[in-house]
Parts: structure tokens; sequence; C-alpha cells
């Protein structure tokens, strides 16, 4: 049965707590993505389990490719296809995933066949356009299937050329991980250059690490440019699965917010994901960090909570799925919040500056929406409940503000199946 919305009880004391998150959700799509194109077979342990990972694997089954999956035993196996989609017709549909949008539209040009790509009414309203003009600038035949610029996306498959292309780098850095993960099969070299600012450029660093890990190379200049070699080819292998730093986040701002302690294990500051940086953040506001390893040889990071956070003013272009967090704990800061440079973060699940001033002025804090980001006044927190816009980061973000404030209810809860299903239940572990 749905729940319309979930009320989180404040803390009775800071939480002192060692948690585990679930396999990182961009880490597992980019690994599925390349064992589906790879020959053999692939097994990703640590796998993360969400409805974004699920899409993507059941698109992958609709095309024809193998993919086993033992959510307990937080594993994925793949039969690679080569590149050779078995399926060559068919119409896909992958909800509210943007990362399976992208991936898939790619990936599906170096094959043969007729494929469509339909989404949520949200969907539908996300850019689309640049990834498919620089797709056809290698010679692959898309389209927008009502000339909006927005899925649904129409693909005549024959291969793909290769060539050169560019790209815009500054609506969503999917657009270049695309292309990249697909490159390796095309006819020819692949040349992509990058228009404009490269935004959450860890995410495409995380993408050629992915690459690499299953034996094709790119070479790069900067941000700018990205050559691929035609020839190569992702081999099947066993892959480990980092935990979701992202999922860490809220924990390490749960914390932080709370003047509590919090450690995740099998995270440290080596990791591919940009997100971890989300701690320097934190410190910068006066949180205790720590990096390091247990008795174990397991690596962690603890994040300990001040008396009270310090304001801050923070460009956080590169780890924009932090800034809903950073917005959330604002109010309980001694100065004001300037979070800046995360226009892009408009077009995602939701319009996601403007549903965090929406909610901030909700609960009673003064906040100023800019074009690029928000500017947070410290404020007592009244009691309400956060509409979520479907959007799981909202939600998750949100909640956080109910660890110190009673009455704060989270509508449509449910939303977090996309990325991290047992959310609620894991932030409910603190109080322990």
């Amino acid at each position: 049965m749905s729940v319309d919305a979930i009320e989180i009880r404040p803390l009775a004391r800071p939480p002192d707590a060692v948690v585990t998150v679930p396999g990182s959700r961009s880490l597992t799509n980019r690994a599925l993505l390349v064992a589906a194109l790879g020959a053999g077979r692939s097994v990703l342990d640590g796998a993360g389990f969400s409805d974004d990972t699920d899409v993507m694997a059941a698109a992958w089954r609709q095309l024809g490719v193998a993919v086993t999956a033992d959510a307990g035993a937080r594993r994925v196996v793949v039969e690679g296809c080569g590149g050779r989609w078995p399926v060559t017709r068919a119409d896909v549909n992958v909800g509210a995933a943007g990362t399976a949008m992208r991936f898939l539209t790619a990936a599906l040009c170096v094959g043969h066949g007729q494929y469509r790509i339909d989404g949520s009414a949200r969907m539908r309203q996300r850019p689309i356009q640049d990834l498919l003009e620089a797709l056809n600038q290698l010679g692959a035949r898309t389209r927008s299937e009502h000339d909006t610029g927005c899925p649904p996306v129409v693909i005549d498959a024959g291969g793909l050329p290769g060539g050169s292309a560019t790209v815009a780098g500054d609506k969503s850095s999917q657009f270049l991980s695309a292309l990249l993960m697909a490159a390796p099969y095309a006819q020819r070299d692949v040349s992509i250059t990058v228009r404009g600012r490269l935004i959450a450029r860890p995410f495409v660093d995380m993408t050629i690490g992915v690459m690499g890990d299953f034996d094709v190379a790119c070479e790069r200049e900067g941000d700018v440019r990205f050559d691929v070699r035609c020839g190569q080819r992702y081999r099947g292998r066993t892959y480990q699965v980092e935990p979701d730093a992202l999922g860490a986040h809220y924990f390490f701002a749960a914390a932080a917010v709370t003047g509590g302690r919090v450690r995740v294990s099998g995270i440290g500051r080596r990791s591919r994901q940009g997100d971890v940086r989300f701690v320097d953040v934190l410190k910068a506001m006066g949180a205790g960090v720590t990096c390091g390893r247990d008795s174990s040889g397991e690596e962690f990071i603890e994040v300990t909570g001040p008396a009270q956070l310090d304001g801050v003013e923070v460009d956080l272009n590169e780890i924009s799925d932090t800034a809903l967090t950073l917005a959330a704990i604002a109010p309980f800061a001694r100065a004001p919040v300037r979070i800046r440079n995360v226009a892009h973060i408009r077009l995602q699940e939701s319009d996601r500056l403007r549903a965090a001033a929406t909610e901030l002025q909700r609960l009673g804090v003064t906040v100023n929406e800019r074009d690029d980001g928000l500017d947070i006044q410290p404020s007592a927190v009244r009691p309400a409940t956060v509409h979520t816009y479907d959007d799981h980061r909202v939600a998750m973000s949100f909640a956080l503000i109910g660890l110190r404030v009673a009455g704060i209810r989270i509508a449509d809860p449910a939303c977090v199946a996309k990325t991290f299903p047992d959310y609620f239940s894991r932030l409910e572990t603190l109080r322990r």
C-alpha cells in the first residue's frame, strides 16, 4: 500500500553510528552498459539496486542481452553481446531514468535496427537534442520524435560510422559519457570536442575510469577534447562496485546538522565518485572529517558535527547532486549559505532550484532563488509537509530537517526508490 507522506521524528540525541549504503547507481549503470556492449560474461559485485538500475537491466533484457540480478547478493551477471544487439526492433520505456535514456540512445546506435526510447511525462521535458546532434555528426540517424528536442527518441541504427563531433558540456555530463562509452564500437576513431564549460566533470572521469576497467582507453586534452580509437572492445570481467557516495552524503550531512558522528564504511578519499568531496563542504562549515581504514583494512569516511554549523559560499557545479542537501541543512547554520553555479539542476527530475526555494519557504526559511543557485539565511524552521515533485533527491535531502525539527512530513516518500529504495529505514538506524 502506498503512503502519501511520512513523518520524520527528531533524534532524541546526536547519532553515533556506522552506516552502510547501497552500491553506486552511477557506477552500476556504467558497468551495466559496457558489460552489455562487451564480449563475454561480466559479474558486477556490490551492485546498486534501485529503479534506475532496474530500468537499465530491463532495457538490456528487452534488447536480448542476458542479465541476471540477485539483489540479496548485490550481484548482477551480464552476458555481453559484443556490440550486436540480438533484438533489432524495440520500443523501450525508461520511465524517469535519465541515465538510461542518454546511455541507451548512444549505445543503440552501434547496432542495427529500429529503436524508440520513451519515458515519463517529466522525461519528455528533459532536453536531449545536443546528444542527438552529436550522434548524427558521427553518422548516426537519430531524432526527437515530436521535434521538441526531448524524448521520445527514434533511432534508425545502421552502425556508428565515427569521426568528429561537438557536444554541449553545460547541460548534462551524461551526453559526453554516453558518446564515450559507445565510441569504441564506431567504424572509425571518434574525436569529441566539448562546447562550453563541462559541468559535473567527476562523472566524466568516472565514465573514463569504468571504460578503462573494461580494457578500453580514452585519451583527453583537459575537458575540451576526448579521443577514442576504434577497434577497442570491452572485455567481460568481475567488477567491484563501490558504495554510493551520493547515498553516503545524506548521512554525513545528518551527522553535521545534528552534532553527531556517522561513519560510512567501504568508501574513501580515493573514490572515483566526485561526490565524496561533499565532506569538504561540511568541513568548511565546521564539521570534523576523518578518513582511514578500520581494523579489517576497509576504507571509511567519518563525519562529526559541530555544535552549530558555519555559513559557507560554495560552487557546487562539479557535485551538483549535493546542492539540495546543503540547502536543507543551511537554515541551521549561524550565517548565510550561498550555493552557486548549479543552473543546470533546473533540468533534472524537477527544477531543483525552484523546488528547494519553494519548500524552504514553506518551512519558514528566508531564501533568495537566483538563476544559478540559492542564498539561504539562518532561520527558525516551522513544521510542514514537504512536497517532493516526484524527485528522490528532494525527499531524501529535506528528510534531514526532520532529524532536528518536529512535525516535518515528506510527501510521496516512495519516490526515493529511484536510487535508494530503503533510504528511510536506513535513516532510522541513526536512532540506535
